[in-house]
């Protein structure tokens, strides 16, 4: 059936379907196309079923604590089929709304297989050829399967099958030690499992600044969790109902014998059956479309928005880049990529709340800066909660005086971190928070404290 619209949108993350309801209401006939689950990476294996993960898990460790506290528990257990089972009735709601929401969207039709491009405006779907002088794309991305030797003789879990173990593993080796890894990592330490990471790298999270890298490996191990890096070359090999990783680490080649391993070495972008090519759409390296500052690609009339753009890999992100394409499209609002202020979190307990330049961007700049640095050690609220691990660090233009960066290590960090991006995005002085008086006993109440002390970054 050949079928004419005035917008398709191939993809149902966290661009698709909003993009889909303003196009749909402001009159424009609408195709979304979806070959899988509706509501992509964050509603299925991500942000809502990782967190509902990670917060049992917290449970599980607070409870063993308790004894701290003065609270006497007994014996603590974890049921993972109850655990799962508290996940998949939490999700399930989300999963499903999303794809309901968009059949019922009036102006917007729904359909659900694979789409390849024929052309620059026309979109095959099964039998179906559909037109439209706008398409936009919001395909996401999946977990990436590195060359690992003897990864193709063992059964392995990457952060989509994760979502399907309903069972404790006795020994989860965990191959990458970045976001995806450390959350599980320690997610599974605290259901009881014994956990060992292997990163490659010589430190863990190394996008990130080497105090916080540092401060973050500490955390972990501090669970007994065994961290092995410099893991320049691992092989995999079955034995009986273990697996068996050999690693090549300077300071211990010794091999790890583990019962199940997962695959956390990074995303790719899911832009290899798209047909892009005959719609002439330009790609980079790794497979990710390229796009201008306001998402459009080299082709006119398709855009690229979400994971499969590149240009920023989270939800928020993912939605921001629909926020930017309706507001050039629909409202007269010229906004740009480049006005957007990196932000992200990194989930495991306590969590990293991080905004702007890290310290390796500010020395590349060339800028002179500011440094404030607070250990969560001297924040009342963290002592009071037995929370005191990490720390909070902001740089600063010694000239504008305007915040460039932040990272929050420790309790409450991934909502703290936004006292200071909201500033960010007003260029505002710091002196405005640093002046600023906060509410007692909180952790946001020492930023203030700490800009109040900056140094020159040595």
């Amino acid at each position: 059936m050949n079928k004419t619209y005035d917008a398709i949108i191939i993809g149902t993350g966290q661009s698709g379907p909003f993009l889909a309801k303003r196009l749909a209401k402001a009159g424009h006939k609408v195709a979304i196309i979806e070959r899988h689950l509706f509501g992509g990476t964050c509603v299925n294996t991500g942000c809502i079923p990782t967190k509902i993960l990670i917060a049992s898990a917290r449970v599980a460790y607070m409870a063993r604590r308790a004894a701290e506290f003065g609270v006497n528990t007994g014996a603590v257990s974890v049921d993972m089929k109850k655990v799962t089972a508290r996940k998949d009735a939490i999700q399930r709601p989300s999963q499903e709304g999303a794809e309901s929401r968009l059949r019922e969207q009036p102006n917007c039709d729904v359909y659900k297989g694979q789409a390849c491009f024929e052309s620059s405006h026309v979109v095959a779907v099964g039998d179906d050829r559909l037109t439209a002088e706008q398409i936009f794309i919001n395909v996401g991305g999946r977990a990436i399967v590195p060359p690992i030797r003897g990864l193709d003789q063992v059964s392995y879990l990457n952060n989509s099958s994760m979502m399907a173990v309903d069972f404790l593993p006795e020994h989860l080796i965990v191959v990458g030690g970045s976001y995806i890894g450390l959350e599980f990592g320690q997610m599974y330490r605290r259901f009881g499992s014994k956990v060992t990471i292997l990163q490659r790298e010589s430190r863990l999270i190394p996008r990130e600044d080497e105090d916080i890298s540092a401060a973050i490996k500490d955390i972990v191990e501090r669970e007994d969790i065994t961290v092995r890096l410099n893991a320049t070359c691992i092989t995999l090999e079955k034995r009986g109902d273990q697996i068996v990783a050999g690693v090549d680490c300077p300071d211990d080649p010794s091999p790890v014998t583990g019962s199940h391993v997962l695959i956390a070495t990074g995303r790719r972008p899911n832009t290899d059956d798209l047909g892009l090519d005959q719609a002439g759409v330009a790609q980079d390296q790794h497979g990710y479309i390229l796009v201008d500052d306001q998402l459009r690609t080299n082709v006119p009339g398709i855009w690229a928005l979400g994971d499969c753009n590149g240009r920023g890999g989270f939800t928020h992100t993912s939605y921001n880049d629909f926020e930017i394409v309706a507001g050039n499209l629909l409202d007269n609002d010229p906004r740009r990529l480049s006005d957007r202020i990196t932000a992200y979190a990194l989930y495991i307990d306590p969590p990293l709340g991080r905004a702007g330049m890290t310290e390796a961007d500010v020395r590349k700049s060339g800028r002179k800066v500011l440094v404030g640095r607070y250990d969560m050690a001297n924040v009342g609220r963290a002592r009071e909660k037995s929370e005191t691990q990490g720390f909070m660090k902001v740089i600063v233009d010694a000239e504008t005086k305007q915040i460039l960066g932040a990272a929050i290590l420790g309790v409450g960090g991934d909502e703290v971190i936004h006292s200071l991006l909201d500033i960010m995005y007003a260029k505002a002085p710091y002196t405005v928070v640093s002046r600023a008086m906060h509410i007692h006993p909180t952790v946001s109440e020492l930023i203030p404290t700490m800009l109040q002390d900056l140094k020159p970054m040595s």
